[in-house]
C-alpha cells in the first residue's frame, strides 16, 4: 500500500474530468485516474454534437425542449444554469481549439436532432465527442500541476469524520494507492458495461454509484436509463455502434421491412425507441432499417463520414441502401445526487458528468445535452473546490433542500 498526497484527485478522464482539471488553479496539485487507456472513455464516442442557446429569444424554446424530453421531471434550476452557461462553454471550446463546423461566413453551423424545436447543435463531423475530448486532453497534458495515471481504478473513497479525504485506487500492477486529497471528484461515467447491448465502453460499470451507496451518499433515479433507438444491428460481439440522432435531424428516416415509415423520427428518444421495439415485435424481426435516401450525398460524406464508413464495413452502402438498426442502452440519467455545484451529500466529494445526477435530464435526456451538461457542471465543481480550498466556506458549504 502506498500513500499519495494531492490537493484534488479526479477519477475519470472524459470531458467532465478533464474540464474540471483545466478549470482548477494551476497551483493545485492534481491527480487524474483513467480506468483503462485514455481513449476508452465514452466522451470519445459522442457523435451528434453539443447544444447551445442561440440567443435570448431561444431560451424558452430550449428550456421547454429539455423539459418535455425529460417528462418534466427535470430539476428546473439545473436546466436554467446549463442553458444560460452554454454560450460561454462553446466560446471557451472554440478558444481552446475545438473545430466546430462553420458556414462560409465563418459563423457556427448548427444542426438539429430529435425533440429539438430548431437547429441549435454545434458539431464536428460525426465525431464531436472525440474532437472535444482530444482537445481538452491536449491542454491538460501540458499542465505541470496535473499527473495522469492510466489503467488505475478507483475502488473506494477515504472518509474521516464523515468527510471525504481522498480515494483508494488499484493500479494495473495490483498496487493499492491511498490518495489523500482535500477534494475528490468522481467522473467515472455511466453504467453501460453492465448491459449486454450498449453503446458504452465495457469498463463503465457504475463504480462511483457502488462506492457512494456503500458510504451512504445519496443516489438519485437509478432506474432512469436511456435506450438509444438507432444502433447499427450486428451479430458481432462487443460495443454497439451508434448511428447519431443528428442523422435523423438531417433527414434520415426509419423503415420497417415493408419499406414503410412507422414513426416520426424526430420525437424524443424514448418514444422512437418504443416505436421501433413495437414494430420489431409486430414483424417478428431482430431489427428495423434507417434510410438516408432523403439525405444529400454531400451531407452523408461530410457530416457523417464515420457512420458511412462503419456501415460500409458491415456491408451497407448508405448512398444506395438502408442499414439495419436496433435500440441499445446508451445513457444513464440517474446517478450520484449532487447540488448545482456538483457536490454530493458527503463534504468534499464531488460527482460530474454521467456519474452525477443534477437533475438536468429528468427521466429522458434531450439529444446533445450530455456534453454541455458535463462541461457546465464540471466548471462549477472546479469553482466550488477553488473557493472552499481558499477557506471561503461562506460560498455555501451546504446545499441541503435548496436544490432538492
Amino acid at each position: 500500500m502506498k500513500n499519495c498526497y494531492y490537493d484534488v484527485v479526479i477519477a475519470g478522464c472524459g470531458v467532465a474530468g478533464l474540464y474540471t482539471a483545466l478549470k482548477l488553479p494551476r497551483d493545485k496539485k492534481i491527480l487524474m485516474l483513467s480506468k483503462e487507456d485514455l481513449e476508452s472513455c465514452d466522451s470519445m464516442l459522442a457523435q451528434g454534437g453539443i447544444c447551445v442557446l442561440l440567443d435570448e429569444e431561444d431560451y424558452e424554446a430550449y428550456f421547454e425542449d429539455t423539459m418535455r424530453a425529460g417528462h418534466y421531471e427535470n430539476r428546473k434550476e439545473s436546466v436554467d444554469i446549463m442553458i444560460r452557461s452554454s454560450r460561454d462553454i462553446i466560446n471557451d471550446l472554440l478558444r481552446l481549439g475545438v473545430r466546430f463546423a462553420k458556414k462560409p461566413d465563418a459563423t457556427l453551423d448548427y444542426t438539429k436532432e430529435g425533440a429539438h424545436s430548431k437547429p441549435r447543435i454545434c458539431y464536428h463531423k460525426d465525431i464531436t465527442g472525440k474532437e472535444i475530448t482530444t482537445t481538452l486532453l491536449s491542454h491538460v497534458k501540458k499542465l505541470t500541476n496535473v499527473t495522469i495515471m492510466e489503467y488505475t481504478t478507483m475502488t473506494d473513497v477515504l472518509v474521516t469524520e464523515e468527510k471525504c479525504t481522498g480515494m483508494i485506487a488499484k493500479t494495473r500492477d495490483g498496487e493499492t494507492l491511498h490518495i489523500h486529497a482535500k477534494d475528490t471528484v468522481m467522473a467515472t461515467g455511466g453504467i453501460g458495461g453492465l448491459y449486454h447491448h450498449s453503446t458504452n465502453f465495457p469498463c463503465l460499470t457504475g463504480d462511483a454509484c457502488r462506492i457512494a451507496e456503500k458510504h451512504g451518499v445519496e443516489l438519485e433515479h437509478m432506474d432512469y436509463v436511456q435506450i438509444h433507438p438507432t444502433c447499427l444491428y450486428s451479430k458481432k460481439p462487443g460495443r454497439s455502434f451508434l448511428i447519431s440522432e443528428s442523422a435523423r435531424g438531417e433527414g434520415a428516416i426509419l423503415l420497417n421491412h415493408k419499406g414503410e415509415r412507422f414513426v416520426n423520427e424526430l420525437l424524443p428518444r424514448d418514444v422512437v425507441t418504443q416505436a421501433i421495439l413495437e414494430e420489431m415485435k409486430k414483424e417478428g424481426c431482430e431489427h428495423e432499417w434507417i434510410s438516408f435516401e432523403n439525405v444529400p450525398k454531400k451531407t452523408i460524406l461530410n457530416h457523417f463520414p464515420n457512420i458511412y464508413e462503419k456501415c460500409l464495413e458491415e456491408g451497407y452502402d448508405l448512398l444506395k441502401e438502408p442499414a439495419p438498426v436496433v435500440p441499445a442502452q446508451h445513457y444513464f440519467m440517474g446517478g450520484v445526487h449532487v447540488d448545482s455545484d456538483s457536490l454530493t451529500t458527503m463534504p468534499h466529494l464531488y460527482a460530474v458528468g454521467e456519474t452525477s445526477c443534477n437533475g438536468v435530464h429528468g427521466k429522458n435526456r434531450l439529444a446533445s445535452n450530455s456534453l454541455l451538461e458535463s462541461l457546465v457542471f464540471a466548471k462549477r465543481a472546479a469553482n466550488r473546490i477553488t473557493m472552499t480550498q481558499k477557506g471561503k466556506e461562506q460560498y455555501e458549504s451546504n446545499y441541503h433542500a435548496a436544490c432538492c
